[in-house]
């Protein structure tokens, strides 16, 4: 594959605190401006930008180089690029890879989404780990203009962007129907608060119908479509914005088996009581262990949240079931008397680890002992 078919020119990264780096763009020539945080994942890069959790963020890589192996046809978890845009040390123009079908720069590009590279993002990534995250902007004008600019913008914090990620229209993975499949063995809703593709993929490899719905379906009518199981998904942004999707699923607990992932895991909590918090500067990348308290185990596991719910305001009913090992924060909750339990990271990996698929096992087990199976 050729190189890249451009001149990189001078690019600044701008943070509200003032603070300038300077680089050189690639991708789209057009300011973008977001939250800044950084992902520890070592590979994945296409999957990070096609993550609807990451939408209103300029994603920093820690990782050196990326693009090295372009951008291809399979990796993808949403149908779009999702991040604000991206942030490298170093951006390879000459990708290496059999499967590849466009550089990283060409991806970007051709979606509007800038990014900047030769920045010392393990300096970055320290300002952000001592100060926490804050807003940015990735620029090529002058770094004053940018950073008054900025200013007069909301913050990160002040925005529902479930609202511009979920889809728009009801539809079933890998079919153009929604009506009972007789050769399912479970009929599974999952609420797009921002969801990843490979939670449909594992689903439906383990003998489901998948359903996805917009984030605002009632309900009611989720009730109406005679579900085996409900999985509320991933998702960006502060759940406390998020009252609509809170009330909806306290109509859900306890009526049917539900299953939470990151957001989904904090609007659980969230409808049961329980309170949310900002965490410094958020978990995001592919090896953050976490402990499973019944077995002692300890998980590998994919992480890309900035929130997490406070422990000390859990109901008597939620139990906590895991902890991360790093900042011993709640990773995961059961509850007493109804069929339901909720992980704060990542089962679906993409990227990461794929240790915890058995997740995806355990809920349909839940259903097997609720007596839920498909319904017609």
């Amino acid at each position: 594959m050729a190189g890249d078919p451009f001149t990189p020119g001078p690019a600044h990264l701008v943070l509200e605190d003032g603070t300038i780096l300077k680089g050189e763009s690639f991708g789209a020539s057009i300011p973008g401006t977001g939250e800044v945080v950084f992902n520890t994942s070592m590979t994945g890069y296409q999957e990070v930008l096609t993550d609807p959790s990451y939408s209103g963020q300029l994603v920093t890589l820690t990782y050196p180089l990326v693009g090295n192996y372009g951008i291809n046809d399979r990796d993808f978890e949403s149908a779009k690029i999702q991040v604000a845009g991206l942030v490298v040390r170093e951006h390879c123009g000459l990708p290496s890879h059999g499967e590849s079908t466009k550089t990283l720069h060409e991806f970007l590009a051709s979606q509007g989404i800038p990014g900047i590279s030769g920045v010392d993002t393990r300096a970055l990534t320290r300002r952000l780990r001592s100060h926490g995250v804050m807003m940015g902007m990735i620029t090529t004008e002058e770094p004053a203009a940018a950073l008054a600019r900025m200013a007069e913008l909301p913050g990160y914090d002040d925005m529902d962007f479930v609202a511009t990620v979920t889809t728009q229209e009801i539809y079933q993975w890998d079919s153009p129907s929604i009506e009972p499949d007789p050769e399912a063995k479970y009929r599974i809703l999952v609420t797009d608060c921002g969801l990843k593709f490979n939670i449909l993929r594992l689903l439906k490899q383990r003998g489901c119908q998948v359903i996805a719905l917009p984030a605002t379906t009632p309900a009611e009518d989720m009730l109406a479509l005679n579900p085996s199981g409900i999985l509320l998904s991933p998702g960006p942004g502060d759940p406390k914005l998020l009252d609509y999707l809170v009330g909806n699923a306290g109509k859900l607990l306890g009526r049917v088996p539900v299953m939470g992932i990151c957001l989904g895991h904090q609007i659980v909590a969230r409808a049961l009581g329980a309170d949310t918090f900002k965490l410094k500067f958020g978990h995001r990348g592919g090896n953050h262990p976490v402990k499973d308290v019944s077995t002692g185990r300890i998980y590998i596991t994919a992480q890309n949240h900035g929130y997490a719910v406070m422990a000390d305001s859990l109901p008597a009913d939620l139990e906590i079931s895991h902890i991360n090992l790093n900042d011993e924060t709640v990773e995961g909750l059961t509850h007493r008397d109804m069929p339901l339990f909720t992980i704060q990271y990542h089962s679906e990996a993409s990227p990461g680890p794929r240790d915890n698929e058995y997740i995806f096992d355990r809920f349909l087990s839940i259903i097997d002992d609720y007596g839920n199976g498909a319904t017609s």
